[in-house]
């Protein structure tokens, strides 16, 4: 029987999920497929989880706008996905929905592989935005150790989630201290790069295009620069074993990735 999971979201036709785990999905010789499907409102994605629940799936990564519903929607939740208040990754078994996070574990591992110096442990943090990927970031960010603040346009959103994750809300005079900035959000930051730290990390989650403005400005000062693709591939590694039980084949798969994005490897 051939295994079936996925990527839901609105939009989705962008995604780069289904070319990383496939390509391990044939490396490794499954019997499966994941594909991407498109949810354009609750209602359709609601119907989708009952076909999971029904068996016809093993599991789904979720992106925007429903890793909230996601949470909700579940049986059975991981500590990591409740202190998210959204999760990335819902399995199915015997009709019940299980929610976790692998964002968190996404952009660790991004951390590690493109700013090997950086060291969270006591670290001044800022991370821009208050939604669900913003929330993932600081979850993890704090359980390593850094003191993290939250800047959002929405100060009371940025309350709340420093509230929920044992945070603080950031003032502008933050960014000049972070030893890290972390942009969660889904336009480019207005950020001076000039008034940042000359040994300052730049993190963006967003990898279309691969070097967004954010990330441009810091590399052309110098700076560290961590992308969003190290963190797609970062979170999709734990999602692939969680959905077909072992770990992803040790092959390129950000090559794939850079081509099917055409840049240059």
């Amino acid at each position: 029987m051939t295994l079936i999971a996925g990527v839901v979201g609105w939009p989705i036709a962008h995604s780069l999920s289904p070319l990383i785990h496939n390509a391990w999905i044939t490396a490794a010789g499954l019997d499966a497929r994941y594909e991407a499907f498109e949810a354009g409102d609750e209602p359709a994605f609601r119907r989708l989880v009952e076909e999971g629940r029904g068996g016809r799936l093993v599991g789904l990564n979720v992106t925007a706008p429903w890793k909230q519903l996601a949470l909700e929607l579940a049986d059975t939740a991981s500590l990591t996905a409740r202190r998210c208040g959204s999760a990335n990754l819902i399995g199915f078994a015997e009709g019940r929905v299980v929610a976790t996070s692998t964002d968190g574990l996404g952009l660790m591992a991004a951390l590690v592989e493109q700013a090997p110096g950086f060291d969270a442990r006591g670290a001044e943090v800022v991370v821009l935005g208050a939604g669900g990927a913003a929330r993932a970031a600081v979850a993890a960010l704090v359980r390593d150790g850094a003191r993290v603040g939250v800047m959002n346009r929405t100060r009371e959103r940025a309350e709340r989630l420093a509230e929920d994750l044992d945070a603080e809300v950031a003032e502008e005079t933050a960014l000049e201290r972070a030893a890290l900035v972390v942009n969660a959000l889904s336009v480019p930051p207005r950020i001076d790069a000039g008034s940042l730290r000359s040994d300052a990390v730049l993190m963006d989650m967003t990898y279309r295009p691969l070097e967004t403005p954010f990330l441009a400005a810091g590399r052309a000062r110098g700076l560290t620069t961590v992308d969003g693709l190290a963190m797609l591939i970062g979170q999709a590694r734990p999602s692939f074993k969680t959905l077909f039980d072992q770990a992803p084949p040790d092959i390129d798969v950000r090559a794939l990735a850079l081509q099917a994005l055409g840049e240059a490897s």
